[in-house]
């Protein structure tokens, strides 16, 4: 995996750590460009941000689920961190199958404009409603309805979520199947579509509503 890591400070490990992971044919640069690390910095946050890059052979293959836990969030852990991860788009529905998996080792989701898999089972989810909607018994690669089977389970668990959303996003309907498992306060809709700008106003109120707080004064 292709990483940057942004530190809090040289030389020290801080007490929280958030792996961001990309959207489709962006790479951990895009991150940088878009200001997602200074706007770490600019709030003084005791936060290691990392940005990933994956390889499409992991993601098809979905061996980057086992690489980040073993390269990134298992040593993370280790050193004493609780670990966000997080994603936009595709990176916001890997996100969500490494929880499905190693939910137990991340503090929480940062999910900006997730993809939910393909119109099949988000219009089978739309139809049934949630609630009713069961996944059946899974085929090993079926990985769209084990993320939804996950998706269930959120409003009771423990693992703290941020979904952020833009209100004119082209896949503004299936967000909306995702806004609904979550209670209100988790779910944050900004204007904007399935851009850069829009994402990285989700990312200013992420960081605000989840780490500012705690941020040592000036």
């Amino acid at each position: 995996m292709k990483i940057i890591l942004d530190a809090a400070s040289s030389g020290r490990t801080a007490p929280t750590r958030l792996v961001m992971l990309p959207a489709a044919f962006t790479a951990p640069q895009d991150f940088v460009g878009a200001g997602f690390g200074a706007a770490a910095r600019e709030r003084g946050l005791d936060v290691d941000v990392v940005f990933v890059g994956c390889d499409l052979l992991h993601v098809t293959d979905r061996s980057i689920l086992e690489l980040l836990y073993r390269e990134l969030v298992q040593p993370a852990r280790a050193q004493g961190c609780a670990v966000w991860l997080g994603g936009i788009s595709l990176g916001g529905y890997l996100a969500l199958s490494f929880a499905a998996r190693h939910g137990a080792a991340l503090a929480g989701l940062c999910l900006l404009a997730p993809y939910l898999g393909s119109h099949i089972i988000t219009d089978e989810v739309a139809r049934d409603g949630l609630e009713h909607w069961t996944p059946g018994e899974l085929a090993a690669d079926d990985e769209e309805r084990r993320v939804w089977r996950f998706i269930k389970t959120l409003r009771a668990g423990e693992l703290r979520v941020y979904l952020g959303l833009g209100r004119d996003d082209r896949f503004v309907a299936r967000h909306r199947l995702l806004a609904a498992a979550l209670a209100a306060p988790s779910v944050h809709t900004v204007a904007g579509g399935h851009d850069w700008p829009t994402w990285r106003t989700l990312w200013d109120n992420f960081l605000d509503a989840q780490f500012a707080a705690a941020a040592p004064a000036p």
